[in-house]
């Protein structure tokens, strides 16, 4: 399905989200905040990583939990039939910013992928991705994936250009008045960011797969900007400097695209190994075993408490928080941006506000 959008600035609200009604299990809209806005589930097992590895077991149990309990279902399969059905061609969007160190793993996305099997997804009809290439098979997502499952990318590989349209689409696009030094702001094309064509046109339903992770501009890369810098081209004009930061108002600007609302049903972040500084890679002295799985169908609510988990971390380390923080050796820009967050929020991307964010803590042996 094409879809010719654009979001100015911030100012978009969005509506029109599909719905789906499960085969055993009903729901309210999908999409963005989705059938469950304002809950996170946070699953937490002691035995989840073993000597900086994932462990198969924990993490399947972790994952069964989350999801029954963000669902209400009485199963597995019917917990994922809440989100797809058979014909929907459903994309797994990874997080492989930090590498092998601190990436979506492979235990995670292989359960997500074995739940969309049995909710009945063909293989062929699931396709793992991400907006560069050369970040994926560093990884080595090409080796994770089982046989007959997908995996693309937009383009090859990162660049401070990011203006080639090979990969994206030109008709689905967010325009903000905010371009790099030196370019032309009469140019439609500095303004824009282009959706990738992955979600455009080869995809209907997206799993959103981040990892919880410190950001020196956004102040933290979760749920949302692995969907705002991970889904357009043209991004770096939204940090271009430790000065000329405008990350707070790009994340929900992107985000607000109608594409990304409709098709964005479901949110899993990998927190069992997560990072408090220095991100968006991974500096292994700031890497830490969270041992936690975070879910949702909400973005804005489950990145308000993943917010609160590295502030918590950061505290614990004689730090102060991301958004009090300033700029030292390991992390260059002058104010992270986690007012992101609070905007996603009163753009109705989900819910901002702690009293009214459900929270459930789950912690297995």
């Amino acid at each position: 399905m094409l879809r010719r959008d654009f979001v100015s600035a911030g100012l978009f609200l969005g509506s029109g989200l599909t719905s789906y009604t499960g085969a055993r299990a009903a729901t309210g809209k999908l999409g963005i905040p989705g059938p469950y806005p304002g809950r996170v589930v946070a699953v937490e097992h002691a035995g989840s990583i073993v000597s900086g590895v994932y462990q198969a077991e924990p993490v399947r149990n972790m994952m069964e939990k989350g999801m029954l309990e963000l669902t209400g279902a009485p199963h597995w399969v019917d917990a994922w039939r809440v989100f797809v059905e058979p014909g929907d061609v459903v994309g797994i969007k990874v997080s492989p910013v930090g590498g092998k160190t601190l990436c979506s793993d492979a235990s995670v996305l292989n359960r997500i992928i074995d739940g969309l099997r049995q909710a009945g997804v063909r293989p062929q009809d699931i396709l793992v991705f991400n907006r560069y290439r050369d970040e994926m098979l560093a990884c080595g997502y090409q080796n994770w994936i089982p046989p007959g499952v997908r995996y693309s990318w937009a383009c090859p590989a990162y660049d401070e250009v990011q203006l080639a349209m090979d990969g994206y689409d030109p008709d689905v696009y967010m325009d903000m008045a905010l371009i790099k030094p030196g370019q032309d702001i009469k140019d439609d094309h500095l303004r824009r960011s282009y959706a990738v064509q992955i979600l455009t046109k080869q995809i209907n339903k997206m799993i959103n797969l981040p990892v919880l992770k410190h950001h020196q501009s956004a102040g933290v890369t979760i749920a949302l900007k692995n969907m705002s810098h991970g889904l357009v081209n043209n991004v770096n004009r939204s940090h271009s400097t430790p000065t000329l930061n405008a990350c707070g108002t790009f994340i929900p600007a992107v985000v607000s695209l109608p594409v990304i609302r409709q098709k964005a049903v479901l949110h899993i972040c990998d927190g069992v190994k997560a990072s408090y500084h220095g991100g968006p890679g991974a500096r292994p002295k700031y890497v830490w075993e969270h041992k936690t799985m975070y879910f949702a169908t909400d973005p804005v609510a489950l990145d308000k408490i993943g917010l609160r988990a590295i502030d918590a971390k950061r505290v614990a380390s004689g730090m102060t928080t991301v958004a009090i923080s300033k700029p030292d050796d390991d992390s260059h820009y002058l104010n992270c941006q986690v007012e992101h967050i609070e905007l996603a929020g009163a753009l109705g991307l989900g819910v901002f506000d702690d009293k009214k964010i459900d929270l459930k803590r789950f912690k297995l042996a």
